[in-house]
């Protein structure tokens, strides 16, 4: 799995469209794109991750355009990226020879991934070169809605009908007379095409192979800062590129996913809108992220949260990059969803929604950001603003726990009181207990930690349902079981060993189980969330599990399921959000960040407890 040279395999369409698991991932910390086994972006969004798509084939392959590179007559391919960047190959055979194509969106030269400024060009590369034979390159570009071309001494000025405020320009080291081309090439010979956008020099001279070189040399720097030593090694570099690819480099917010749509199930209608900030998706980024060592990028989210609620006055669930207010949910009824899965929506509708977690995410998140080397070596001090914010949302937690709310999967009914809510509450009021108390802060802190003790025997007692023997989806009881209950130890709440939590675990194993170590979030007829049909398994929910097993000291159990979850990342080392249980097919959006936090999480959980477990060992020979 994931070998550097991956076998070539045949292009192969469901509906008329690839499976997710045949797509790879580009970005400039800006926006994304994906590129497929075919030579085809099915999907780009432009000028930013959730800007309105240029290409969307992916959610409509006959109406919602790409850019495509392919040759004529194509038998089979294969995908890989160059290893530790975000720049991917495709290696495509025809039957008359074999071209690769080299896509990215490129950096500056020099550019430091770190920097608080954009490190994108507003460009992307794409670079073939014939590799053996000749082949005839057929190159399309159809964004959606269509469009005009007008040929100019540098290349073409495309303009897409549905975006006349978007200015495209596209260069190529061979003319171009128009939106479709076909290029002869044979052995060694290259086709470099350039698409650029926003504020561009068309006159000046490129060179794909040094942008290309400029780029993959950016992402090498960012990961000499990478710091594991553990199980799958490879997949959890490749998990840590991935989320910084959902990364927005300059604000320091990230995106659930960079899609929109994707279904789970095929021919359902869970299809939302991934393409936001999720205060709690990106704090347990930045939580992954830190403890393979790019603390950076936590430092860069916490200000950009805080910033985010002082903007809106009070914490929402998810903004947009910039911190602002998520759009009205909508309905695109011109697309017909991938794979015939309507509807296609755009904005999200649980922007608006109570979730109490978010409490917890942003107190835990400065907690940890408060104990950074970075942060202490400068002697800094917390300036009483952040203070009295942090402080707040405390205060608020300590008499939100008992309210209903949407919980951490976004239920679209009237809510309950979910034992996850409650223990994030409990997060919030003992982490700013902690805060206060380690650095000599002013504030509730006595009480603070009064209420968090209190709060964590209430959910052992509260949510304990004695006959199902396991703690419960809600505070009052009655066995319905929640996935989110692995996270609890996860987040300090409840220690993994503690009896009712080591039965929750064994409970959830098996009551939730969709086979092969996949779990469901919750089954939908003892926990209606108020959208009709049912869905797939949850990554996460099983990454989770392995991670309880771990802390239990079950560690062969824990690394059995995590090497069974890891081997279900495509030949890029992707995963999505959810598993067909049937087929093992890819569902929802993807790439999803919560799967690859999963992959980097559980990994770090079982390298520190085989570490531990040697040094026991070696201190009793």
């Amino acid at each position: 799995m994931h070998d550097p040279d991956p076998p070539f395999r045949p292009v192969r369409r469901r509906d008329g469209y690839l499976p997710l698991e045949d797509l790879g991932l580009v970005g400039d910390g800006t926006t994304a794109a994906l590129v497929g086994l075919d030579g085809s972006i099915p999907w780009m969004c432009l000028p930013r991750f959730d800007s309105e798509p240029l290409f969307c084939g992916l959610l409509d392959h006959a109406r919602g355009g790409h850019f495509t590179v392919v040759p004529e007559d194509l038998v089979e391919a294969r995908q890989r990226y160059e290893p530790d960047t975000g720049v991917l190959t495709t290696e495509l055979r025809s039957t008359t020879g074999l071209v690769r194509i080299t896509d990215a969106l490129p950096l500056r030269p020099g550019a430091d991934l770190t920097d608080d400024l954009p490190a994108g060009r507003c460009q992307l590369v794409r670079s073939a070169v014939v590799l053996s034979g000749h082949v005839r390159l057929h190159v399309a570009v159809e964004p959606r809605g269509g469009g005009t071309a007008q040929a100019l001494f540098s290349g073409l000025e495309l303009r897409p009908s549905r975006r006349p405020d978007l200015r495209l320009h596209l260069r190529s080291n061979r003319p171009l007379t128009g939106l479709h081309t076909t290029h002869d090439l044979s052995q060694g010979e290259h086709l470099d095409l350039l698409l650029s956008w926003g504020r561009f020099h068309r006159h000046h001279r490129y060179e794909a192979d040094a942008m290309l070189a400029d780029t993959a040399d950016a992402w090498r720097r960012w990961m000499k800062h990478f710091a594991y030593s553990g199980p799958q090694e490879a997949l959890v570099r490749r998990a840590a590129i991935t989320l910084k690819l959902c990364d927005d480099w300059a604000n320091g917010a990230l995106v659930a996913a960079p899609t929109s749509s994707l279904p789970a199930p095929i021919g359902g209608t869970r299809n939302w809108d991934y393409r936001y900030a999720w205060i709690r998706d990106a704090a347990y980024a930045v939580f992954a992220l830190r403890r393979i060592g790019f603390t950076g990028e936590a430092d860069a989210f916490l200000g950009w949260v805080l910033d985010a609620v002082e903007q809106s006055r009070s914490p929402r669930i998810m903004y947009t990059l910039d911190g602002g207010l998520v759009p009205d949910e909508i309905e695109d009824s011109e697309l017909e969803g991938y794979r015939g899965s309507a509807p296609v929506r755009w904005g999200n509708g649980a922007a608006d929604q109570r979730q109490h977690d978010v409490y917890g995410e942003i107190l835990d998140c400065a907690d940890q950001w408060l104990r950074t080397d970075q942060w202490l070596s400068k002697g800094r001090q917390v300036q009483p603003a952040l203070w009295a914010g942090l402080a707040g949302l405390a205060d608020t937690a300590e008499q939100a726990w008992r309210q209903p709310d949407q919980g951490i999967w976004e239920v679209r009914n009237e809510g309950r009181a979910f034992t996850y809510s409650a223990g994030m509450c409990q997060v919030a009021l003992d982490r700013a207990a902690t805060i206060g108390e380690r650095l000599g802060l002013p504030g509730r802190t006595t009480v603070w930690r009064a209420s968090a003790d209190r709060l964590r025997r209430v959910i052992l007692e509260e949510s304990w349902d004695e006959d199902a023997r396991t703690l419960s989806a809600h505070l009052d009881g009655g066995g319905v079981l929640d996935a989110s209950l692995l996270a609890l130890p996860m987040r300090q709440v409840v220690p993994a060993d503690h009896p009712r939590m080591a039965a929750t675990t064994t409970a959830v194993a098996e009551r939730l189980s969709a086979g092969d170590g996949l779990l469901y979030r919750y089954l939908h007829q003892e926990s209606p969330d108020g959208i009709p049909g049912d869905e797939g398994a949850f990554l996460l929910c099983s990454f989770w599990l392995a991670d309880n097993l771990t802390a239990q000291g079950r560690i062969d159990e824990a690394e059995e399921l995590y090497t069974s979850l890891c081997a279900r990342a495509n030949p890029l080392g992707l995963l999505p959000e959810q598993i067909d249980p049937a087929s093992g097919e890819f569902m929802g959006n993807f790439p999803q960040a919560f799967s690859h936090i999963g992959i980097i999480a559980s990994g770090v959980n079982l390298a520190r407890a085989r570490a531990g477990a040697l040094a026991t060992a070696g201190a009793l020979t």
